[in-house]
């Protein structure tokens, strides 16, 4: 391996296993079944701070550094990517706020947070996924403030935020450059939030739609400055799709070791089944993208932590750890057999649960249409 552990980091995954291992997997079979929000589960992780781990410590956070955060949440990753995904939204809320917000605003929405509230992140809409710029959610200025007017789809933690990022344009025209962002808090009038979505995996986190009609926000609100929010949507969403690439290296372990455990357990023709060839030749192909995913996020970690540019790094990473999130899922059913389909053993969730990892945070197309732009630079 090309890195080593520090005593820190070491401590700081135990913990995180620790507590994934005792207060979620019990649950995970049945909360994938009913669909459940543990949001009791999530609160104990608020507690212990698993959703600030990479916010400044004078944000409430833990202030880790990029690596070791991608460390632990590959860890989290290993057990259920679903609550990774809850904890990465509250933070993405704030970071986006850290970037781009005032003083004020900076200590109101990290108080929050910090506290146990869930915070959202409100980009995607039907019509505007990959080509985030056209969305349709609109604001205008008034006496008071703004008005938003609009809806958003596929919301992390939607229905039970506490507060919202919301990106709305002044005018489509504008393209880019007329997307600002603002703070919206649940109990502003004309908030409305839609049923949860019946999902494939990810069953631990909540997604839903989120309307905003006629909301009105006072001018403090406006984070940043008028024009900036698509740039502030971006700069988060780099770092997201390395956060979700650590995440989907997780799956990939996990995948690993149930298919070599069952290879070892399982016996044909009077010998455990990774005594067979055919079985050896993909639990390495697993092996190698399980490893081979680690060493780019970090990578890109690293990118991070050292202030260099990331748009790339991040693009790649978040495509082949995805994309080798579901090979390596689809190979362990196959190791696995008829067991592997079924229910009463865990991979047939992992693969459920990868699959959007090639799609959210810009499909896995479009981030190689981001990395060949880089490369024309």
């Amino acid at each position: 391996m090309g890195y080593v552990l520090t005593d820190e980091q070491k401590d700081l995954k135990s913990m995180v296993a620790n507590f994934m291992s005792k207060e979620v997997k019990p649950h995970l079979a049945a909360i994938d079944e009913s669909g459940e929000f543990p949001i009791d589960i999530y609160k104990q992780a608020f507690d212990i701070g698993l959703h600030m781990l990479e916010i400044p410590e004078q944000f409430g956070g833990s202030g880790l550094d990029h690596q070791t955060v991608g460390i632990l949440l590959e860890e989290m990753g290993y057990y259920d990517p679903g609550f990774a995904i809850t904890m990465l939204c509250s933070a993405l809320a704030l970071k986006c706020v850290l970037i781009g917000g005032t003083d004020e605003q900076k200590a109101r929405v990290s108080n929050l947070i910090g506290e146990g509230g869930f915070g959202v992140f409100c980009l995607t809409e039907a019509d505007a996924g990959s080509d985030a710029a056209s969305l349709k959610t609109s604001y205008r200025e008034d006496k008071d403030g703004y008005v938003i007017d609009g809806s958003k789809c596929f919301v992390t933690n939607g229905e039970f935020a506490d507060v919202y990022i919301v990106f709305a344009t002044k005018d489509k025209k504008l393209g880019p450059k007329g997307i600002s962002a603002f703070i919206v808090e649940k109990d502003r009038n004309g908030v409305m939030v839609g049923s949860h979505e019946n999902k494939m995996g990810l069953r631990l986190s909540n997604t839903c739609d989120v309307a905003f009609q006629e909301v009105r926000i006072p001018k403090e609100n406006l984070l940043g400055e008028e024009g900036k929010g698509f740039n502030i949507a971006m700069a988060g969403l780099d770092e997201g799709r390395l956060h979700n690439a650590c995440i989907s290296t997780g799956i990939c372990q996990a995948a690993l070791d149930e298919a070599v455990k069952y290879a070892k357990e399982r016996k044909t023709f009077g010998v455990p089944i990774i005594k067979h060839q055919a079985v050896q030749m993909i639990l390495a192909d697993m092996a190698i993208n399980t490893e081979a995913s680690r060493q780019l996020v970090r990578s890109g970690m690293y990118a991070l932590d050292m202030n260099l540019p990331t748009t790339k790094i991040a693009s790649m990473a978040k495509t082949f750890c995805a994309d080798s999130a579901v090979k390596v899922t689809t190979d362990a059913v196959q190791v696995l057999g008829g067991y592997g389909y079924s229910k009463d053993y865990p991979v047939e969730k992992m693969m459920r649960d990868a699959k959007i990892f090639q799609i959210f945070e810009g499909t896995n197309q479009i981030q190689r249409m981001v990395i060949a732009r880089e490369l024309a630079k």
